[in-house]
């Protein structure tokens, strides 16, 4: 979509055009376009809307009922910060104190609206005019807060007394502009060193403008986290989501830290202060205890498993893979809790002959920290077709040894 199509589909009749419609149903869609260009709306037009109609009902899972009143891009949606995430990202800025936040590199402005939510003034940028124009339109609701074309290169930050109360949010490219795949999306960049603006220059915006904050790839390394910094590995209903980095007076607990947000739950933090700087392991299995714990995400992402052993009094099973045997029962609100049903030394016919020995007929693998392929095990288990026993197998290893750990949810 270029600039003037999304001018004639944010204004007047293509925004009546747009509001109209009713969600998005695949099956009806080319009926639908047919009577709205029968009723002498513009194909061009009509192909927009229909669009922006299909992306807001896909948008409903990050936005809920806000979808209905935005705009979006394909790839705008992806790389938008939930509404959940964002809202937390802006109270970190109206806790500092902080009244005018710049967003450089607001796409589709997402985390712009959040801000702009609480109060505070935004004044986004984006490199690209449509994205941008986009992000204005979500912004209209704040008459204070703009969207605009422009580079956060060019940024110059405020300096002295103009520097007071003002922050800085950057959520750097992480996809090449242009290069798609076989589905149309951008080709995504995993390397911190390609992300745009690049990691040098969010420092540096960092030190001139110490209430900044940078949205980046879950995949951040550990050892790249500035002296004084946080960052923040989050996860939404077990999936990770970001990692953020925040510096100055944005900082809660220097470090890494894990914040898990659950659908109706307060968000839960972990910090490295929660635990040891590593975490105990295990000597042999027959230490695994009666219970296993399988951290959030999040918290696997952010290395705080010594968190975990702090809070259940067990041990790792092996170094790096997560998994956490004790022999107590503790409720921990980010991570899950299995009752151990037996422990043994990974072998397929060991496994299938206990299978079969306890009426086993479905199977839940969960693997971690070996090459054990899921889908050629299950053949090799042979189980019935159908069933109505079910079973959890872990794979991992203890001393390097690969294991096999039956358990049931607590």
């Amino acid at each position: 979509m270029d600039l003037p199509l999304l001018r004639r589909l944010t204004t007047g009749e293509g925004w009546g055009l747009l509001q109209s419609l009713p969600p998005y149903d695949e099956s009806g869609a080319l009926a639908l376009q047919q009577r709205l260009r029968g009723a002498g709306f513009e194909p061009d037009l009509v192909a927009a809307a229909l669009n922006q109609a299909r992306l807001r009902e896909k948008a409903t899972g990050k936005f809920g009922q806000f979808a209905r009143g935005m705009v979006f891009t394909s790839d705008g949606l992806e790389q938008a910060t939930r509404l959940s995430v964002a809202a937390q990202h802006a109270q970190r800025f109206r806790a500092a104190g902080i009244h005018t936040v710049h967003d450089l590199g607001c796409g589709i402005g997402a985390d712009a609206m959040a801000v702009a939510g609480l109060d505070l003034r935004v004044r986004a940028i984006d490199a690209d005019e449509v994205t941008a124009a986009i992000a204005a339109v979500n912004l209209r609701h704040w008459p204070d807060s703009t969207a605009e074309q422009g580079l956060a290169e060019e940024f110059t930050p405020p300096a002295g007394e103009g520097a007071r109360g003002v922050g800085a949010w950057l959520d750097p490219a992480r996809r090449t502009p242009g290069v798609a795949d076989i589905t149309g999306r951008t080709r995504r960049l995993f390397r911190l060193e390609e992300i745009s603006p690049s990691w040098d220059t969010v420092q540096e915006l960092a030190k001139a403008l110490p209430a900044t904050g940078a949205k980046l790839s879950p995949g951040f390394p550990h050892a790249a986290v500035p002296a004084g910094a946080e960052a923040q590995w989050t996860s939404v209903d077990g999936e990770v989501v970001e990692c953020t980095v925040w510096f100055g007076p944005l900082v809660r607990t220097a470090g890494r830290t894990a914040a898990v947000l659950r659908e109706g739950s307060s968000p839960v933090l972990v910090t490295e202060r929660d635990g040891d700087s590593t975490a105990p392991t295990l000597t042999n299995l027959a230490e695994v205890g009666a219970w296993l714990y399988e951290p959030d995400r999040a918290v696997l992402r952010a290395g705080l498993v010594p968190a975990l052993t702090a809070a259940t009094g067990g041990a790792e099973l092996d170094a790096g893979v997560g998994y956490v045997g004790s022999s107590r029962s503790v409720d921990i609100p980010w991570a899950r809790r299995y009752a151990v049903v037996e422990a043994m030394p990974f072998n397929v016919k060991a496994l299938r002959g206990w299978l079969r020995d306890h009426g086993i007929d479905r199977l839940t693998i969960k693997k971690r920290g070996v090459s054990i392929d899921a889908d050629v095990l299950r053949r090799q288990l042979r189980l019935p077709a159908k069933g109505h026993t079910e079973a959890i197998v872990v794979l991992t290893r203890v001393r390097s040894n690969q294991v096999a750990l039956i358990v049931k949810p607590a």
